[in-house]
């Protein structure tokens, strides 16, 4: 298969048509599918439905709730995020979220067509859509108590901005990213709590998620250790949890995967970060992204496509995670590497 770049969603750049700008100069030829870099108050990538829970009128401070301690893979305290809930008397089931993702796709939509009639964007290239799952803000910004509750209201609401989407967009024009964090860390055991058969619903909740995708539309799922402060929140100890995660979704989903992405951190280079992969159970069909390229380490770019092609030898390359919230200035630099990499694959 031919070497390809995943770009995996966010970018600090000023608007859509600047990323798609950028990322179609330098990376054309090698890129399948391009997204609109989560711009403006989507930069935090899910930070904006946090804000989103607090301004509903049926939500509000769970004053009885621990506030959710976040801290990164080397003990370092982010912060403290005090948790929501629904107002007392509020009926869930009645609750209506506004997540804000189908304007925001379908404005981006508009630039992409028209950058792609003015040739900026080779024709063959799909505009990517990357939606968080409900596990993300329900884990990250739901007390407990009400979690049960909220999943599967604010997963209607994805669905809802999703149809909204799709019935915007020519699907072959479409590629829909579900990004795949919160329930990697559960698999880690991160929370305070998680369900017994956490595995199970995880599974569940990403096959439902795929299988409202239709199939003129490519399907992909980005698995991600969190990267709030540009680190992760735990460190990988090798790519076991991610293969497990990935083979549930294939056995689970009814419809075609296309794409799966899987984070490589910068200093593994060791044969046995990338052992687990020789299990993973892809159809021909499905192309893997390993995000094993890295900002200004071209010997170590190279060293890691050398490390994983030991165990899979055929895969696409990508950064660890968006790159919304990295330092503006580092974007150029990560674009080059990328270019870099792929010219010598």
């Amino acid at each position: 298969m031919h070497p390809d770049i995943h770009i995996v969603g966010s970018v600090a750049m000023e608007d859509s048509e600047s990323v798609f700008r950028a990322l179609s100069t330098k990376l054309a030829p090698w890129l399948q599918r391009i997204p609109d870099g989560e711009t403006g108050k989507r930069h935090r990538w899910i930070y904006w439905q946090r804000e989103m829970l607090l301004s509903h009128p049926d939500m509000e401070l769970d004053p009885d709730a621990r506030p959710l301690r976040l801290c990164q893979w080397d003990g370092t305290l982010i912060r403290n995020t005090e948790l929501v809930h629904f107002r007392p008397g509020v009926n869930p089931s009645n609750v209506v979220f506004e997540t804000g993702y189908a304007s925001a796709a379908i404005d981006s939509y508009a630039v992409f067509r028209r950058l792609r009639e003015e040739g900026v964007i080779p024709a063959k290239v799909r505009f990517q859509v990357c939606l968080p799952t409900p596990m993300a803000s329900g884990f990250m910004y739901v007390s407990p108590q009400a979690l049960e509750d909220f999943l599967p209201v604010y997963e209607k609401a994805l669905i809802s901005a999703l149809h909204l989407i799709l019935d915007a967009t020519c699907h072959q024009d479409l590629a829909l990213q579900w990004d795949i964090c919160q329930e990697v860390l559960i698999f880690e055991d991160y929370f305070p709590g998680r369900p017994v058969d956490y595995k199970q619903r995880i599974f569940d909740q990403l096959a439902r998620l795929g299988e409202h995708v239709p199939t003129e539309v490519e399907l992909g799922y980005h698995l991600c250790y969190g990267t709030p402060k540009d680190e992760h929140l735990v460190m990988p100890e090798d790519t076991a949890i991610l293969v497990e995660i990935a083979n549930g979704i294939t056995g689970s989903l009814q419809r075609r995967l296309d794409f799966i992405h899987m984070p490589v951190p910068k200093d593994r280079v060791d044969d046995a970060y990338y052992a687990p992969l020789s299990q993973l159970q892809l159809s021909n069909e499905a192309r893997l992204y390993l995000g094993l390229i890295h900002h200004d380490d071209h010997a170590g770019n190279m060293a890691r496509i050398i490390a994983a092609r030991k165990v899979v030898p055929a895969f696409g390359i990508a950064s660890e995670c968006g790159w919304g919230r990295t330092d503006p200035q580092r974007v150029p630099g990560l674009i080059e590497s990328h270019r870099r990499a792929i010219e010598q694959m």
